[in-house]
């Protein structure tokens, strides 16, 4: 995909964990207006991060972040999804392009976990249905969260693996990925691409489980 800026806009990243810090830190550091959305804004060591890593980014309950984006990003735990978007209002993403970058994952047997959803369902299609009136693109979810934002290992750059129903919305998230470093992004189809995605993320980190680390990531190699 060949990819150019994202133009300044107004993003709403929902989830204060580090998947959402990470992702909020980096739209703000490429000059966006970014407010990012919690079920507790005010508990301690959100404002506390809001004066050092997240400087210059705004902080709303989950439904003031997602009437300021113009852009939505849903990182919240992937099976708090459906309740985040109820609190955050489902009118508030309609029209919008929204980067699911969740995993379902479950823990209840240890590690590592398993999905939540399988079979012929994801969580990436389980927002879109919730959404319909919104442009659902599963990102971010097959990378550990350091790597968001200029990706790079020893053997060079990864691949960022996306799917969505929506063309326009995925050439938008291609501009955010290739403003983030990210020179290789592949569209692998519609979101029920995101049953992979998220299978993906298993593979991801039965790997790190294995390494004892976590600084890897995956490349498509074509040719």
């Amino acid at each position: 995909m060949a990819n150019g800026r994202l133009a300044q806009t107004r993003v709403g990243v929902l989830g204060t964990g580090e998947v959402g810090r990470r992702l909020a830190t980096g739209f703000r550091s490429r000059g966006h207006d970014v407010m990012i959305g919690s079920r507790d804004p005010g508990k301690p060591e959100l404002r506390e991060w809001l004066s050092g890593d997240g400087a210059g980014i705004d902080v709303g309950t989950f439904a003031q972040a997602a009437e300021h984006g113009q852009l939505l990003v849903l990182a919240v735990l992937g099976n708090g999804a459906e309740a985040a978007i109820a609190a955050a209002g489902p009118e508030n993403f309609s029209g919008k392009v929204v980067i699911d970058a969740m995993n379902p994952l479950d823990f209840s047997g240890g590690f590592p976990p398993k999905l939540s959803i399988t079979g012929d369902d994801s969580l990436g299609e389980r927002v879109q249905r919730t959404l319909a009136d919104a442009k659902v693109v599963k990102a971010f979810n097959t990378i550990g969260n350091p790597y968001f934002v200029d990706p790079k290992f020893s053997d060079g750059k990864p691949t960022m693996l996306i799917a969505g129903e929506d063309e326009a919305a995925k050439r938008t998230v291609g501009d955010v990925l290739a403003d983030f470093g990210w020179s290789d992004t592949v569209d692998i189809g519609g979101i029920e691409g995101s049953r992979e995605l998220e299978a993906i993320c298993i593979a991801w980190v039965k790997i790190g489980g294995k390494r004892g680390a976590w600084d890897h990531g995956f490349k498509l190699l074509v040719g």
